[in-house]
């Protein structure tokens, strides 16, 4: 999985990982994820601003750090999208800026941040925008649920057994494997009209 940040400030950029691209402004910008092959481009999941209200209503939920807000999102998605820490802290520093986060004094090292009035007020303002925006992370982990369930990866699981013991023989000939392979074809298109 890739990610982008526009910045179109044209602030100087620095590494921040393979094909990964950020900028040391933290003025508008977008986020875009990508995945699947190399170069290929994936739908954008979650733009400057939605990411913003997402964070703030986590932190309003419980003071956060970043770490755990990553692993939040990762979980409300159902482990299909899990901002990098690269998104994470430059939006955490935005809403820092903005004075709708404030850092709390905490034991450990990381930085923990809790809402702000100011926070509260805009969440309220947004609150038609955030709850669309929870109900598309609960989509995304429904739709993973549904697609990664366990009942198919048990048959992914022996199909691919039995084709790696049927066709390891030195003994399957041609007219096997065109048979084999009608058979996967008519599996796939059954599929395919369910």
């Amino acid at each position: 999985m890739r990610f982008h940040f526009h910045n179109h400030h044209g602030a100087n950029e620095r590494h921040c990982g393979p094909r990964h691209h950020g900028r040391r402004s933290w003025g508008p910008f977008e986020v875009e994820w990508t995945y699947g092959r190399e170069g290929g481009r994936g739908r954008r999941m979650f733009d400057g601003g939605e990411l913003r209200l997402i964070l703030l209503k986590l932190i309003e939920e419980q003071p956060r750090h970043g770490y755990d807000l990553i692993r939040e999102i990762e979980e409300r998605s159902g482990g299909a999208y899990a901002p990098s820490p690269g998104v994470i802290y430059p939006t955490l520093t935005m809403l820092d800026d903005m004075e709708l986060i404030e850092e709390q004094k905490t034991e450990g090292a990381k930085k923990q941040f809790g809402i702000t009035t100011a926070g509260q007020a805009h969440l309220t303002e947004r609150e038609a925008e955030v709850e669309a925006l929870f109900a598309r992370l609960a989509e995304m982990g429904d739709r993973q649920a549904r697609t990664s369930g366990g009942p198919i990866r048990r048959a992914m699981h022996n199909l691919r057994s039995v084709l790696q013991e049927r066709l390891s023989s030195s003994e399957v000939d041609s007219d096997t494997l065109h048979e084999v392979a009608a058979i996967l074809d008519e599996a796939a298109q059954k599929i395919e009209r369910l």
